[in-house]
């Protein structure tokens, strides 16, 4: 059942189940993207007594802004103070952190700034935190094709594609991106609702624009920001996930980024598997969650 709460900027919808007394996982999924990614990790992690939260993000399925003319910002900070208000309202003082793509970034921002708050983090993609005051230096040919949808985005006719072309859209990112996972047409369709958000392509726009330092920040988010301009260190324990498939984000070994996580870190490249992890390999995903406990119960 979806449960809504006040937090921060946002009433927040997010799925819950397990027991209210058990460690306490929040499972943030990426763009374009819903918490349906997590329906199998969920499961798993419920049955064997962990409280288990899952989010939509600022802009995604019923999650809405508590103020309408506050700016829709998709930025980086505002992915991080989401997760940590979502903690406060839910008197949660401490959890393990999983994600990747956008909700990554945003476990990695709360890992780097608030570590008290985070047991232990699951990152796809390694160190999630953008470095925009080197966004505009280029990189390999290769790698820049594969970020057109990020350039599309920054023009006008971008926009109107998002809005008029929204399904044809992420379904092509979803084939894209994850090349090997052979999803249905049922489970498009569940989460394609979760688009229909009336903030979606105005987070999603300026989430593209901000990171190339094109679009100006909400200054609320402004310290937080600051704070991350220095890419910071992440020091709790942490699993780092690649899909080996992976069609944005192509899977790098343990030395990239290896300077940034000063605690526990171990990295797995996995085969088969594109950039949706949790969809596509929820065992294996579920599993560095158990890792990470285990981890710590060991210390």
């Amino acid at each position: 059942m979806i449960k809504n709460i006040k937090s921060g900027d946002l009433n927040v919808a997010y799925y819950e189940l397990g027991p209210i007394n058990g460690t306490a996982v929040f499972l943030l999924h990426g763009f374009p993207y819903d918490i349906h990614a997590y329906k199998v990790v969920a499961t798993i992690l419920s049955d064997i007594g962990y409280r288990v939260v899952v989010p939509y993000l600022r802009g995604f399925g019923k999650t809405t802004f508590l103020k309408e003319n506050k700016m829709k910002s998709g930025e980086q900070a505002a992915l991080g103070y989401d997760l940590l208000c979502l903690m406060d309202s839910l008197e949660i003082s401490e959890a393990i952190l999983a994600g990747y793509d956008w909700g990554g970034r945003a476990a990695c921002v709360v890992a780097a700034l608030w570590p008290k708050r985070c047991l232990g983090l699951v990152s796809c993609n390694s160190y999630n935190i953008q470095n925009i005051v080197n966004s505009k230096k280029p990189i390999l040919p290769a790698l820049e094709q594969k970020l057109w949808y990020q350039y599309y985005f920054h023009s006008e006719r971008g926009y109107l594609g998002l809005t008029r072309n929204r399904p044809n859209l992420i379904r092509l990112l979803w084939e894209t991106w994850s090349p090997t996972w052979n999803f249905s047409e049922e489970t498009f369709q569940l989460s394609l609702k979760s688009f229909e958000n009336s903030a979606f392509v105005d987070v999603v726009i300026h989430s593209y624009r901000h990171r190339f330092g094109l679009s100006i920040s909400d200054p609320k988010y402004k310290s937080i920001q600051d704070k991350l301009s220095e890419m910071p260190n992440i020091i709790v324990p942490s699993i780092t996930l690649d899909g080996q498939d992976d069609g944005v984000r192509p899977p790098s070994d343990e030395k990239v980024d290896s300077d940034k996580f000063t605690g526990f870190r171990r990295h797995k490249i996995l085969s088969g598997v594109g950039h949706n992890v949790p969809q596509e390999a929820p065992e294996i995903f579920a599993n560095a969650i158990l890792e990470l406990y285990s981890h710590n119960q060991n210390l």
